[in-house]
């Protein structure tokens, strides 16, 4: 086959074109590749700092778990020394209570016959005593008498009631008192009214009135009392029982009793 120099000029631009289409397609190609390899970048690089991110939150989370840490520690620190102070005093304490523990065995070897000293003491001094309320004063010694055979009262519980006891005589020094009660007067069995001033006045009066009557320390008995005495005696009566309020009251004292105090 024969070409004219036209055919020749086009099958050149053909091939020129071709070339142009190759390259086109070759550069688009490679532009491609290098986008596709700048996204590959991107994401790798995403995910690199999502990494980076991740293991900066770690960090700053371990960052924050070491100072609570360190902060907890400083406070343990400060409690166990606070601790171990009291550890020490409680130690001192506890020396101190063994020591005290055995003086207590002293105190409680000479306490229980100290005791029965004072119960045996005030038993002397009721029976010495003006007589009244002999049933109640007797039953609470005899109730001492009892406890200091008991193993179940405590030591100090035994100390405490004996005290108890003598405050309980004390104070009838004090006070006033009436109560009904019975005596026997010329052999004859009779219903009173006693009438308790102190320990300086211990006095009676029938229920009808018409008898009065003084105890008399000296001679260990009764002594009659005139009339005169009733009015007062009676106020004094209604006084002790709070049906009056306090006065002055006229009624014979025991001479003897108050010299011997």
């Amino acid at each position: 086959m024969t070409f004219t120099p036209l055919n020749k000029l086009t099958k050149a631009l053909v091939v020129g074109l071709s070339l142009s289409t190759v390259t086109a397609a070759a550069q688009e190609q490679q532009l491609d590749d290098v986008v596709k390899a700048g996204s590959d970048i991107n994401q790798s690089a995403n995910r690199s700092q999502q990494r980076i991110d991740k293991m900066n939150d770690q960090v700053v989370d371990k960052l924050q778990t070491y100072k609570a840490l360190n902060k907890e520690i400083d406070g343990l620190t400060v409690y166990n020394q606070q601790m171990q102070a009291q550890l020490d005093n409680q130690l001192i304490e506890l020396q101190q209570l063994g020591q005290s523990i055995e003086q207590v065995s002293i105190i409680e070897r000479q306490i229980s016959p100290l005791m029965a000293r004072m119960i045996t003491t005030l038993d002397t001094f009721v029976s010495l005593d003006v007589p009244f309320l002999p049933e109640e004063r007797q039953h609470r010694l005899a109730d001492l008498k009892g406890m200091m055979e008991r193993s179940d009262v405590s030591t100090s519980e035994k100390f405490r009631r004996v005290l108890e006891a003598y405050q309980v005589e004390v104070d009838y020094g004090r006070t006033i008192e009436a109560y009904q009660g019975e005596i026997d007067i010329d052999g004859t069995p009779m219903n009173v009214d006693f009438l308790r001033i102190g320990r300086v006045s211990f006095l009676y009066q029938s229920r009808d009135g018409l008898q009065l009557g003084q105890w008399d320390q000296a001679s260990q008995s009764w002594q009659k009392l005139p009339a005169s005495y009733r009015t007062s005696v009676n106020k004094a009566l209604r006084i002790a029982r709070k049906q009056l309020a306090p006065d002055l009251i006229t009624v014979p004292v025991n001479l003897a009793k108050s010299a011997a105090e």
